[in-house]
C-alpha cells in the first residue's frame, strides 16, 4: 500500500504502513539501477517535490535524488538528508521488545496489564485480555488514536496543524484518546493497523528498563551499528541537518496549495513514528537485522512471523515488520513509514545483502511500490 497524506485517507498520516506477503527468494543483484533512477524521476513527475534514495548491494552503493529539497531556492535533495521516518520507528520498538525478551526481562505473552496497569481500560477496551505480541502484530484491536475525528481536524487539517504544530502529546494522552473509542475487535480476532499499539509499545519499554524507549533504542541499536544520522528527537521541532523541507497538501485531497510542514512537534507519533534517520542509515539497521545481527534466532523467528491483513491480500505483517512479495517473486521485508511532508520506504531481502531506503518529501503523491519493483525485478 503506498501512503498517501491527502489526510483523512491518510489518518495514519506521519504514523502509515505499506503492507506485503510471505517470504524467501534473495533478488538478484545487478550494478545497473536505470529502471530505479526512472521510477524515482516518474514519481517526481507525478508531483512529488524531490526523492532521495539509496541501494546497497553486491556491486556496493548507489544513490539518486532526483527533483528538490526546497521548492523556494530549487536547492537539491542530498544522498545524505536527514528524514522523519514515520512508522519506520515500529521495527526500531520491536526490535527493542525482543531482546528484551530474549534477556528474560518480559515475555511478549506477557498482557499489557501486566506492564501497564489500568492503562488500557474504556469503552470495552481491557488490557488484562491483550498480549505484548497481540500490540506489534496489530492484532489486539485497540483503537487507532489517529483515526480519531478531532485529531486528525487539529493535526492533519491546514488550520488545526498551523495552530497545533508545536504541541507536546504524551504517550498517555495518545492512548487516553484511543479509549474514548470502542474497541476495532476482539484481541486476535482480526487484524487492524492501529499506532496506539507501539504508543504502548514504547511505554512497556519503559516500564521495563526504567529509562525512555528513544534511550533504549539508543543504546541497543543506533549506537552499536554507528547509525549516525538516526534519532528519537522526542519532542525537537527541526531537522538535523543535512535535510531538505518537507511538503503536505493539509486536505483531504491532493489539490490546491503546498504548504511547508517541515518544522512540527514529532511527539504526536510517539513511539509509533517519531525517529529521523537517512537511506544509508535505514539499509544499514534492516540489514543488520535481517543478517541476524540484533536478535537470537529464536527472537528474529517470532519477529518474521506473519499474520494476514484481511484487507492487503497480498500482505503478510510480522512484529513491526512487513514481508512483501514482488511481482518477480522476490520477497522484501521492511516497514513503510508517513508523516507531514515526508514518505518514506525501508526494504531489504531475506539474507540481508540487497537493501533499499528511499524519502518523498511531498506526502501527497509518489508510487513507492514502483520503485521497490524497479529495484529488485527491473531489467
Amino acid at each position: 500500500m503506498t501512503v498517501r497524506m491527502t489526510v483523512v485517507a491518510a489518518t495514519a498520516v506521519a504514523l502509515s504502513v505499506a503492507l506485503a506477503a510471505p517470504a524467501l527468494a534473495a533478488a538478484p543483484a545487478r550494478g545497473d539501477h536505470d529502471a530505479t533512477r526512472k521510477a524515482l524521476e516518474a514519481a517526481v513527475k507525478d508531483g512529488v517535490p524531490g526523492v532521495t534514495a539509496t541501494a546497497k548491494d553486491q556491486h556496493g552503493s548507489w544513490s539518486a535524488t532526483p527533483g528538490v529539497g526546497n521548492l523556494r531556492t530549487g536547492q537539491p535533495r542530498s544522498a545524505h538528508d536527514r528524514y522523519r521516518v514515520g512508522s519506520i520507528t515500529k521495527t526500531f520498538v520491536s526490535t527493542v521488545l525482543l531482546q528484551l525478551e530474549a534477556e528474560g526481562r518480559l515475555s511478549l505473552d506477557d498482557k499489557v496489564e501486566k506492564w501497564l496497569p489500568g492503562t488500557v481500560r474504556g469503552n470495552g477496551h481491557d488490557g488484562r485480555h491483550i498480549t505484548l505480541r497481540q500490540l506489534l502484530n496489530h492484532t489486539s484491536g485497540i483503537f487507532n488514536y489517529t483515526s480519531d475525528d478531532q485529531f486528525v481536524r487539529t493535526y492533519f487539517l491546514k488550520d488545526g496543524f498551523f495552530e497545533h504544530r508545536y504541541d507536546t502529546k504524551t504517550p498517555v494522552d495518545l492512548v487516553a484518546i484511543a479509549m474514548t473509542h470502542k474497541p476495532d475487535f476482539a484481541p486476535g480476532t482480526s487484524w487492524n493497523y492501529s499506532n496506539t499499539n507501539y504508543v504502548l509499545a514504547g511505554m512497556v519499554i519503559e516500564k521495563a528498563t526504567g529509562r525512555p524507549y528513544g534511550d533504549e533504542i539508543r543504546r541497543r541499536i543506533v549506537e552499536p551499528l554507528s547509525l549516525h544520522a538516526t534519532s528519537v528527537p522526542g519532542t525537537r521541532v527541526t531537522l538535523p541537518k543535512p535535510s531538505s523541507r518537507g511538503y503536505s497538501k493539509l486536505a483531504e485531497t491532493a489539490t490546491g496549495p503546498t504548504y511547508d510542514v517541515t518544522e512540527l512537534n514529532p511527539s504526536l507519533a510517539s513511539a509509533a513514528g517519531e525517529m529521523i534517520s537517512d537511506s544509508a542509515d535505514l539499509n544499514r539497521f534492516y540489514s543488520a537485522l535481517l543478517k541476524g545481527r540484533l536478535l537470537p534466532p529464536k527472537q528474529l523467528k517470532e519477529l518474521k512471523t506473519t499474520v494476514t491483513a484481511e484487507e492487503y491480500p497480498n500482505a503478510g505483517y510480522g512484529l513491526g515488520l512487513i514481508d512483501r512479495k514482488l511481482s518477480c517473486g522476490v520477497h522484501v521485508w521492511g516497514h513503510d513509514g508517513g508523516i507531514h511532508g515526508s514518505n518514506s520506504v525501508a526494504v531489504t531481502t531475506t539474507d540481508g545483502r540487497h537493501s533499499l531506503a528511499f524519502n518523498f518529501n511531498g506526502d501527497w503523491s509518489g508510487d513507492s511500490e514502483a520503485v521497490i519493483e524497479a529495484e529488485f525485478c527491473g531489467d
